[in-house]
């Protein structure tokens, strides 16, 4: 490969992935997305960055790169997918590696668990015994459930807001450009405002010159807490807001490329990213919770219309028939899979509005 001027990029790409400093890493792929195509980012024994941070069993730099557009099929010179060498570090450490690396990367790419390396095994091959094995007794439980919920909730809101991000990002570009403080989040708000209340407590105790009794100065944290409480059911009604907003402005860019890459007639192959999928970083699931946001199910006969259409958009026949032969040969398998999940997910609904 030619040497350039993002090859400075690449160099600082390796070093933050190599040291696990997440927000320079984020921080590169925002700024200089379009310098760094993360499948061609090439190291040591053809492994890509997800390779080496599934290496470093880094499982949140590993999502990082994913949701950046880090391919997990790709495969290095021993034929190994980035789940190939999870599932390696999964036999070699144990522990969380499974829950935390593994798990994952396999629910991002279900397709990759097929993949054979050059020795002819897959992921699960490398695991040895079935996955129920790797999962620890401890988080069937009910706490440790609810941390794992917990844990998963916060992985989605990173994705919707990584989504948003992408969906900005031509608009306000030079926003994204500009440094500048993290914005407070919620619990740091909620610190911040108590640690206030607290020193101005303390300043009024001065200005008396006594110490008040302990009953005395526990009467305000009712009124705190009423305050805490309103905060938080508007910072909850505002996230209903803006994610109503994120699903109508998906539908919207769903549609305009469905009509953009459907009837256009062109040569060009069309890539993963190409593809107008509904949801581009989700599940098939939320994809077609995506396509069908403002749709009233109440009104039967057009819900079942839009299915239709649909089913008939997404149906894999028609779909290789429409689009077979401009697709990407290095991302086929990966755009029938999806496609023919899609598919699925839609004649699900189909069947439950009957």
């Amino acid at each position: 490969m030619p040497v350039f001027m993002a090859s400075g990029y690449q160099h600082r790409l390796w070093r933050y992935v190599d040291a696990g400093r997440r927000r320079k890493l984020r921080r590169l792929l925002r700024r200089h997305r379009q310098a760094l195509d993360l499948g061609e980012v090439v190291g040591h024994k053809s492994r890509t960055p997800l390779h080496r941070s599934c290496a470093r069993q880094d499982h949140k730099t590993a999502l990082l790169l994913m949701k950046y557009g880090a391919d997990p099929v790709l495969l290095d010179q021993r034929g190994d997918t980035a789940l190939h060498v999870a599932a390696r570090q999964v036999v070699r450490k144990g522990g969380t590696v499974y829950e935390d690396l593994f798990v994952p990367l396999r629910n991002q790419c279900p397709a990759a668990m097929s993949i054979r390396n050059r020795d002819g095994k897959t992921p699960g091959d490398l695991l040895g015994q079935s996955e129920d094995r790797w999962c620890p007794q401890e988080m069937l439980e009910e706490s440790d459930t609810e941390r794992e919920a917990d844990r998963e909730w916060n992985r989605k809101l990173l994705g919707e807001l990584e989504d948003e991000y992408q969906e900005n990002c031509w608009r306000y570009e030079e926003d994204f450009y500009t440094t500048g403080p993290d914005p407070e989040t919620y619990e740091d708000w909620v610190d911040r405002i108590a640690r206030e209340y607290s020193q101005k407590r303390r300043r009024a105790e001065g200005d008396h010159h006594q110490r008040k009794p302990k009953t005395e100065l526990q009467k305000p944290a009712p009124k705190l807490q009423h305050l805490l409480e309103e905060e938080h059911l508007l910072y909850e009604k505002r996230a209903r807001t803006k994610e109503a907003e994120l699903k109508a402005a998906k539908r919207a860019r769903y549609e305009e490329g469905c009509s953009r890459v459907f009837t256009a007639d062109s040569s060009r192959p069309l890539s993963y990213a190409d593809i107008p999928w509904p949801c581009p970083r989700g599940t098939a699931e939320e994809m077609a919770a995506v396509a069908l946001h403002g749709t009233d199910p109440s009104d039967r006969a057009a819900y079942r219309r839009f299915l239709r259409r649909q089913q008939a958009l997404w149906h894999p026949d028609k779909f290789a028939q429409r689009c077979g032969t401009r697709l990407a040969e290095r991302d086929r398998r990966r755009i029938l899979d999806m496609v023919t999940a899609l598919s699925q997910a839609f004649n699900q609904l189909a069947e439950a509005a009957k």
